[in-house]
């Protein structure tokens, strides 16, 4: 019996010692291995022209966090901050497809739309993005080229202006190192 009370002692104990080891080792490797290591910092601009009216306006302040992507996905919908080259500020625009989307141009009425994943895109307004013939031919050698589908690490963005704005319409797709943070609104 004496023997029975000890070795129930030594099994409560061990479980009581593990225990608190188990709690020592993961508050320590916790402070090594955070879970959310991403690092990005916040700024405020002013956003300046009128490509993304009817989501932001001209002189609006938003946040943006600068880094984000280093340690996020991009997805389809979010709002970016682009280093466009040639350009003193980065330009906002709005992720219309990511990698691994089907897109193709469809005439309709002397105009082109843009189809990705068979669907129509449209703006925020539920308008649809029609090109003109320049831009038509600027992503129509994306799509000839890529046969349809958006390549690893490239992204359709495009204004909140149907007609058009300085987006991927005008300098085609775009790269993961130019996207510079999100808009967070």
């Amino acid at each position: 019996m004496k023997k029975n009370k000890k070795n129930f002692l030594l099994f409560f104990l061990s479980i009581i010692f593990f225990g608190f080891l188990s709690l020592f080792i993961y508050k320590k490797t916790k402070k090594f291995f955070p879970k959310n290591s991403c690092k990005y910092s916040i700024e405020i601009r002013t956003v300046r022209g009128s490509s993304m009216e009817g989501l932001f306006a001209p002189g609006e302040e938003i946040k943006i966090a600068k880094g984000f992507y280093a340690c996020n996905e991009i997805k389809r919908g979010d709002v970016v901050v682009y280093n466009f080259s040639g350009n003193e500020n980065p330009i906002i625009k709005n992720v219309k497809a990511v990698p691994g989307d089907l897109f193709a141009l469809k005439e309709q009425e002397g105009s082109w739309t843009i189809e990705i994943n068979g669907n129509n895109l449209k703006n925020s307004a539920d308008e649809l993005y029609l090109l003109g013939e320049k831009e038509h031919q600027m992503l129509s050698l994306y799509e000839k080229d890529y046969q349809g589908k958006i390549p690893p690490e490239t992204y359709l963005i495009l204004g909140n202006i149907p007609s058009g704005t300085m987006d991927s319409s005008r300098f085609g797709l775009v790269g993961k190192k130019d996207i510079l943070g999100k808009v967070i609104y």
